[in-house]
């Protein structure tokens, strides 16, 4: 399938709430995939909201496309299908300081007292005796 039957947009399509400073410096799209997005966006947007009916071949499949993206073949196709999982499916995000899953550990509760603590050792006169 090629874009020469597919319709150019009637003006240039824009995200500016998803991606305010343009497709490609997203980080998301190649300068190609903006170049498709800005010039058949209008279209393609159009077709899938049922404001526009599809006249060509292109624009038929690129509606079936829609429906089990596994049969998009053009870059066209996939260009929309990239734009449509970047821009509307929920973003993932990776904290640092998420819930720590400690390994299980034997409680051993033990209690110290003074008593365990050999403190006849150290005496004045040990401490006085090593100066």
């Amino acid at each position: 399938m090629s874009n020469v039957d597919f319709r150019l947009g009637k003006r240039p399509f824009y995200d500016n709430k998803r991606f305010r400073r343009g497709f490609a410096k997203s980080g998301d799209f190649t300068l190609a995939e903006e170049d498709i997005l800005i010039r058949f966006g209008d279209t393609m947007s159009l077709l899938e909201s049922g404001e526009l009916s599809p006249e060509s071949e292109s624009e038929r499949h690129f509606l079936e496309v829609l429906k089990d993206e596994g049969h998009a073949e053009s870059k066209l196709e996939k260009t929309w299908v990239k734009y449509i999982h970047l821009a509307r499916d929920r973003k993932r995000f990776h904290a640092l300081n998420g819930k720590k899953h400690e390994p299980e550990t034997v409680n051993e509760d033990v209690d110290y007292s003074d008593s365990d603590v050999l403190s006849d050792d150290i005496t004045d006169d040990n401490i006085d005796s090593d100066n």
